[in-house]
């Protein structure tokens, strides 16, 4: 195992596990962009949909579960919980996070190893992945007031790419 994956993994874990953390303890998602979760969800969804095809090891098929798995609870939570839902502030994240997903998936189609259909949705969630994070940046620069658990999640998550 690749010692600087292992060590982005577990960054990009302890993230995720403070923004859970933040979620269910504080029942706000107050300065989270929604935009940002999604965009995280066709990250991982589209780069381990090899998840079922092809077994690597146990780490990883967990760790890809995890990622996708947490992804989509974040957004579950900011979308339908009745409570946490209140407090995502719409007006705020206003970045147009679509206007990323065509430019990088023309880009893998472009620029890949091998053009195949789960080498270019792989290569996508790569590009993606590099740009997901601007609208919790946006987010972010338009919000006055931050706590400590988003900018630390948003350190951690910066630190993970």
């Amino acid at each position: 195992m690749n010692a600087f994956r292992l060590a982005g993994d577990m960054t990009h874990l302890l993230s995720i596990v403070l923004l859970l953390l933040k979620i269910r303890t504080m029942r706000s998602c107050a300065g989270i962009s929604l935009k940002t979760q999604e965009l995280y969800v066709i990250v991982f969804a589209s780069r381990y949909l090899d998840l079922f095809a092809k077994f690597f090891s146990v780490y990883n098929s967990i760790m890809k579960m995890i990622f996708l798995g947490s992804s989509v609870s974040i957004v579950w939570y900011m979308r339908y919980h009745k409570v946490v839902r209140q407090t995502y502030n719409k007006d705020e994240d206003t970045f147009r996070h679509h206007f990323l997903v065509l430019p990088c998936f023309i880009l893998a189609l472009l620029v890949h190893r091998h053009f195949t259909f789960i080498e270019i949705l792989w290569t996508f969630s790569l590009y993606l992945e590099a740009v997901a994070i601007l609208p919790q940046l946006v987010l972010l620069q338009r919000s006055s007031n931050i706590d400590n658990l988003t900018g630390t999640y948003v350190f951690l998550l910066g630190y993970a790419i």
